[in-house]
């Protein structure tokens, strides 16, 4: 019976009353007998008061099925003592029976069919305990041959025998196929499902031609294998062999997604097989291969590049119907999975991308249909790394959601020298992704028609349902975790299988034969071709040389430059004052009905005031940012601002998104500023560093002319995100050419808060500055801060950059500026203290403590002593220090920062300006050197504050 329609979410409560009904009327109560004789077609028994306990136990007739339903014996005092049920009544009822017992045999094959699917080729897979036999349901062999309707079953028959049903289920979900699809809380994805798997029983129907090439793309990845290891001997390279059906996966992939109207595809994934893709999916060149296999630029590539195996590649690949599907592998460093976010990222700047950012802002891919992210894992860190989960997390969220991801899963089954056991403590490597309640298709990768089966049922699924959908490709690694290592050591069993094992191409090209597809002749014909084609072509490379080949900046890129900084001028920053006062104005008005939270409404006043005095009033770090960002989008350049509560801000100072006090409606001012202005886009991201800051960085890199923030809650907390960090926005010109110009926004400042509400640790970013590879700022006013935007977009230099945002400076009396600061000039790295030219002290500090140390002089009286802010502290020329301190040639100069000795910026001054400053040591004043930041006493704090600043006067010992 479903009680589904009728019952809704009681649906569990009446189905066990209808159980216990099953076997002993007596056990439910009389309005639950009436209801269910009914639904049978039964007289119903009449309705008569007794107490619960008054009840005899049920006492099952003999004749039960074995599994808990007894025979119908009616207890006399049920009241069905009184009837006479005919004879074809109990007849109906015990086929009925019978037939809801065959539904839940099928329902059972559904959930639970997966455990006995025949996923792994190596045969080591211990079998569950049995639990889909006949028996276990109260049905047995005398009723294999009786038919049954098929109901919802979707065999394409009305009624089919037992043993008819039983064969197409053990086909549909226990052979080389195992599908979890049933932990979803949709019926509608539930039977879109049923409807195709059961339909077509989990197998393809494919042509003499598909079958032919599936043989062709795993003699590509197999040869391709096969020849580098002969030619490169002990070279690693993370061989695909063992799980070669990746590549027929791959290309079933790009077709299909191409014929459902597919434009790009974006693939991230590890080491292992990307050399096997980067050739017979993307179509890299042999002899760039075989360029970097030979390696002989030795001068060139020292202190650059990357290994061949984290290179990624872009290409154009033509389909069948003479369209071009665009396909890119992103650059991936060796931790995996961190390339997920990544992958992400780029797939949403695609998929939002305005293809003419001058007229109305609109994304060239609003359904996210035409951009397709595809992520391929590796079994033990798609279970082992947090990442996955945080990425995962993003799949549903308004300004994350990339239409779906396609997961595959090569799975290994083995990680390194980790058992499976010892390395998750679920069942399937995939189990995380059931948080999505995304459908898993688990396919013995020796199937290779079940493979391309499987992406089909993939492809379809993402494009229907918009969700992410996961393939977890059963194989193995013919060699160690490279082909340098011994995996007998740790998996001796194993390996004495695999040893033993044919190629998947030669287990494929044998059931072609015998299928008479295709002889055994023709199969290696089709080997000895693609080996002459390689051997060929390294002959060539060898005899020609060829070189590394780095992408060019090209197409959205071909306007921006990297590099070093010098080669680039700085740009001017400054707005006109009337075109400030119209954004001002804009930017205090709200739609008409809209009620604003009263605190917010005098915010918006103060806009206005501001919009209509003289440019002389005093504005905080929120006007300044608001400017900033308004005045980009007036230009056209698009804006995507991203971290925990930046909506409102942490200090409750930025409210770029207001909520009508009635309804909560939201409005965005800076996305109402004109027609065809920079699309704006504003989220507050989930609880997540690495996942966010890489979906960001992602962003970031396709979209050049945008302007991409990513905010920390607080500046300690990026620690959370140092991979991306190191791996990604620090070092990708280097390894990979690739430019970033993303926005790092990070609140700094010791103010009594604690070690973990203090620091953004400064010192590990400027520990990785080299090369001109990043900016670290850290400016002092809302003008700098309005500048350094604006910068960051105007000028054609394209680089990361990092800032130390203000707290307690967002309301700072003297941290203001006014509308004529932004009406000329532009950012400024140095800014040299103009009330004490004839000092004899001078003091270097950047950031929060210049206002500690200007407060401190006025109460001194100290006009002896000036003060040098440091608003980017890298890139720094020699050139412009030397001007900046050359007016006080006789001062001792001093450096003051308020963090500990031993972080902060003293290091990286100390060891890059030593020879500029040219007149003896530089005296440090910090706190006492701590391995933790800051103190979590606020009366501590206060008196380091107070040491600090007497200490930078020479008015204590140090």
């Amino acid at each position: 019976m479903d009680f589904d329609r009728d019952f809704g979410v009681n649906q569990v409560f009446v189905e066990d009353q209808y159980e216990r009904w099953r076997n002993n009327p007596a056990a439910v109560s009389p309005e639950w007998q009436q209801y269910f004789a009914r639904l049978h077609g039964l007289p119903t028994p009449p309705t008569f008061q007794a107490s619960a306990w008054s009840q005899p136990a049920p006492t099952p007739a003999p004749g039960g099925d074995g599994n808990g339903h007894a025979a119908i014996a009616f207890p006399p005092q049920t009241g069905f003592e009184l009837l006479s049920i005919p004879a074809p009544a109990q007849e109906r009822l015990q086929a009925e029976i019978l037939q809801e017992k065959v539904g839940e045999l099928i329902n059972a094959y559904r959930i639970r069919g997966h455990l006995f699917a025949n996923l792994d080729p190596l045969g080591l897979l211990q079998p569950p305990p049995p639990e889909l036999e006949i028996e276990h349901f109260g049905l047995s062999e005398e009723q294999l041959d009786k038919p049954f309707a098929t109901g919802d079953f979707a065999a394409g028959e009305g009624e089919m025998t037992l043993r008819e049903i039983l064969a197409h289920l053990k086909r549909t979900y226990c052979r080389t196929i195992g599908v979890e699809y049933m932990h979803g809380e949709d019926p509608a994805i539930k039977r879109w499902l049923q409807e195709r798997m059961e339909a077509a029983q989990n197998t393809p129907t494919l042509s003499r031609e598909q079958k032919l090439r599936i043989l062709a793309r795993l003699t590509d990845a197999e040869t391709l294998e096969t020849f580098l290891h002969r030619k490169y001997i002990g070279k690693k390279r993370f061989s695909l062999e063992g799980a070669e059906s990746l590549i027929p996966l791959l290309d079933w992939l790009v077709e299909e997604f191409g014929r459902q109207g597919g434009e790009e595809i974006v693939l991230g994934m590890a080491h292992r097989g990307r050399l096997n893709v980067l050739v017979n999916v993307l179509g890299k060149g042999l002899r760039e291969l075989f360029a970097e296999f030979e390696d002989t630029e030795i001068e060139t590539m020292m202190g650059r590049g990357d290994v061949k195996y984290h290179l990624g590649y872009s290409s154009d690949r033509t389909l069948p119907d003479g369209r071009s599907m665009h396909l890119s592998l992103a650059f991936n460093p060796s931790h995996l999975e961190i390339v997920d976010p990544v992958v992400e990222g780029r797939v949403r700047a695609k998929q939002d991308r305005t293809l003419n950012w001058e007229g109305a802002p609109a994304p060239r891919d609003p359904e996210r249909r035409k951009v397709l992210p595809v992520l391929i894992h590796g079994d033990a860190a798609f279970a082992g790394q947090g990442i996955v989960a945080e990425v995962l997390n993003l799949a549903n969220l308004e300004g994350y959601s990339t239409g779906g991801t396609i997961h595959v899963i090569v799975n290994n089954q083995v990680g390194f020298t980790t058992n499976p056991e010892d390395a998750r403590s679920t069942p399937y490597a995939t189990d995380i992704g059931r948080v999505l309640r995304a459908p898993v298709f688990h396919v013995n990768g020796e199937d290779p028609e079940a493979v391309v089966w499987a992406v089909q049922l993939a492809a379809d699924y993402r494009q229907q349902f918009q969700q992410d959908v996961l393939i977890d490709l059963y194989c193995y690694r013919k060699y160690g975790h490279n082909e340098g290592d011994e995996p007998a050591f740790t998996q001796p069993r194993m390996y004495e299988v695999i040893r033993k094992k044919k190629p998947p191409r030669e287990v494929y090209a044998q059931r072609l034969a015998q299928e008479g597809v295709a002889t055994g002749g023709e199969a290696d014909d089709l080997m000895r071709e693609r080996m002459a084609r390689l051997e060929a072509e390294l002959e060539r490379t060898r005899k020609e040389g060829a070189r590394r080949t780095f992408s060019a900046m090209a197409g959205l890129w071909s306007k921006y430059r990297g590099g070093p900084d010098p080669a680039t001028p700085d740009v001017p920053t400054a707005v006109p004052e009337p075109k400030l006062r119209e954004l001002l104005m804009k930017l205090s008005r709200v739609p008409d009905g809209f009620t604003l939270n009263d605190k917010v409404a005098k915010l918006l006043d103060g806009r206005r005031k501001l919009a209509e005095g003289d440019g002389s009033e005093p504005f905080d770090w929120a006007i300044g940012e608001h400017l900033a960002f308004a005045t980009l989008l007036d230009e056209g350049a698009p804006i995507r601002f991203s971290g925990q509560d930046s909506r409102r801000g942490t200090f409750s100072h930025r409210h770029a998104v207001l909520a009508d006090m009635r309804d909560g409606k939201r409005y965005t001012p800076l996305a109402h500023l004109r027609e065809g202005q920079g699309r704006f886009d504003i989220f507050d991201s989930p609880l997540s560093e690495a996942g966010v800051l890489g979906f960001d960085y992602g962003w970031s890199l396709d979209m050049p002319e945008a302007l991409c923030c990513w905010e920390a809650q607080f500046g300690d907390f990026v620690n959370g995100a140092q991979v991306v960090i190191d791996q990604f926005i620090s070092s990708a010109e280097d390894k990979w050419n690739r430019l970033s110009s993303i926005v790092l926004l990070l609140p700094h400042g010791f103010e009594g808060q604690g070690p973990e509400h203090s620091s953004a640790r400064l010192e590990r970013f400027l520990q990785l500055c080299a090369e001109d590879n990043m900016q670290v700022c850290y400016p002092t006013t809302p003008a700098q801060f309005f500048h350094l935007l604006r910068r960051q977009v105007v000028r054609s230099w394209r680089k990361p950059l990092v800032v130390m945002t203000p707290k307690s400076l967002l309301r700072h009396k003297l941290a203001v500026s006014s509308l004529r600061d932004l009406t000329q000039g532009s950012f400024q790295r140095i800014i040299v203290d103009p009330a004490a030219k004839k000092a004899k002290r001078v003091l270097l500090c950047t950031g929060k403590i210049y206002y500690d140390l200007i407060t401190a002089r006025e109460t001194k009286k100290r006009d002896d002593v000036a003060i040098l802010r440091f608003e980017q502290l890298y890139p720094l020329s020699d050139a412009s220090l030397s001007e900046a301190v050359k007016p006080f040639k006789d001062a001792e100069l001093v450096w003051v920062q308020e963090e500990p000795f031993n972080m902060g910026a003293w290091y990286h001054v100390r060891a890059r300006w030593p020879e500029v400053v040219g007149r003896g040591r530089l005296i440090p004043v910090a706190r006492a050197e701590s391995a933790s930041p800051a103190t979590g006493s606020e009366k501590s704090h206060n008196h380091e504050q107070k040491l600090l600043v007497e200490q930078a006067f020479g008015d204590a010992k140090m």
